[in-house]
């Protein structure tokens, strides 16, 4: 690959600990996902609330913008991951003669790297060396603590940013604008005294990611929640191949399901599921939309680790048979295999029987509806 004179891959070096403990200006650069960057906003929250006069700009994937747009007090810089090294020379142009005190460089891969040699930082702080995957380390000169032993919640490892700063307070403020147009929207669809479920059943636009319960599960899923507590559902995703056929067999298969897939932008999906009684979905982005929203969510886990990548908050709804997937898959128990290491078996989802997710909705729901 060949790349322009004016692009230099760049080893940083560390530096001597002499900075100002109460920087003025920090850059924050997490790009995606959806989820990573539900879980970044309380991170920035308390970034604002330990340093008020600090001005904070986020560089953030496009898509992603498009959930946290006009968050208050946050300038957003948006990298198009789709237009590569046009969107770097878009960021540079953008953040020309500015230097930030700090850069907090939240992303361990080589495209969010690669855009932060588009940042002027004196303090370029990455993860530790364990998790610094893609060669980050290279592109930081000071590193957050190491794990030990390594095993911590995503969310709880970007709170190791603020801690290298001195921040040992957390304000968990999911303050995610909604326009008043995309509540009512909202509110039409979940109007009515019926419990409403939000059923996002795909964790991405890819067939083969192992993440995804079958189609017929969520079938019988529906049936019984409609029988046994009255409940609506409204179906979610974003028309990818994928998630059209699990959304045309769910639609002709049952009764009384609302097909929203496609059909929503990520500031309506928000809202809905804010509105909603609860969200059903493997490990996804609308999982931690939930968690953002104080929505109960159950999450659908056995080819990742929810102790890593579950919801926050709602941990003891989550469907959890990550622990029998992966002895199956390896021979071993959860806390002999590397932190977060998937399963890739593609009938490793079948583990969730309808019965344990039914266990969690009574959970949230209680009583069921009467005869």
């Amino acid at each position: 690959m060949t790349l322009s004179s004016d692009f230099k891959i760049f080893l940083v070096k560390a530096m001597p600990r002499d900075y100002n403990s109460n920087p003025e200006s920090i850059c924050i650069l997490r790009l995606s996902a959806i989820g990573d960057c539900c879980h970044t906003l309380p991170v920035v929250r308390t970034l604002q609330a330990a340093f008020p006069s600090a001005q904070v700009t986020w560089v953030i994937g496009s898509t992603e913008h498009k959930l946290l747009e006009g968050a208050d007090g946050i300038e957003f810089i948006t990298f198009d991951k789709g237009r590569g090294f046009e969107s770097w020379r878009a960021i540079r142009k953008k953040l020309a003669g500015r230097n930030f005190e700090v850069l907090l460089h939240m992303n361990a891969s080589l495209r969010a790297s690669l855009a932060s040699t588009a940042i002027a930082a004196r303090r370029r702080v990455g993860f530790d060396k364990p998790r610094a995957r893609d060669l980050q380390w290279a592109f930081s000169n000071e590193r957050i603590a190491q794990q030990d032993p390594h095993r911590r919640h995503v969310l709880d490892g970007l709170f190791q940013f603020a801690e290298h700063l001195g921040v040992t307070t957390r304000d968990m403020r999911w303050d995610i604008p909604v326009s008043d147009s995309d509540r009512n929207f909202a509110g039409e669809q979940t109007r009515g005294d019926a419990p409403v479920c939000v059923i996002s059943p795909c964790s991405s636009q890819r067939a083969r990611n192992f993440r995804n319960w079958s189609v017929d599960n969520y079938i019988a899923l529906i049936e019984t929640m409609q029988t046994k507590y009255g409940a609506r559902f409204i179906l979610t995703g974003a028309a990818s191949e994928i998630e059209n056929h699990y959304a045309r067999e769910i639609i002709a298969r049952t009764d009384g399901v609302t097909d929203l897939n496609g059909a929503t932008s990520l500031k309506q999906l928000f809202a809905l599921i804010d509105a909603a009684t609860l969200v059903i979905c493997p490990d996804s982005g609308p999982a931690h939309m939930a968690t953002a929203a104080q929505t109960p969510v159950i999450g659908l886990y056995a080819t990742s680790n929810p102790e890593r990548t579950g919801p926050y908050i709602a941990r003891q709804l989550t469907v959890n048979k990550y622990p029998e997937a992966v002895r199956l898959e390896f021979g071993k128990g959860v806390d002999e295999i590397r932190f977060g290491a998937r399963v890739r078996d593609p009938d490793a989802m079948d583990l969730i029987q309808v019965g344990d997710v039914l266990e969690k909705v009574d959970l949230v729901l209680g009583h069921p509806a009467a005869d």
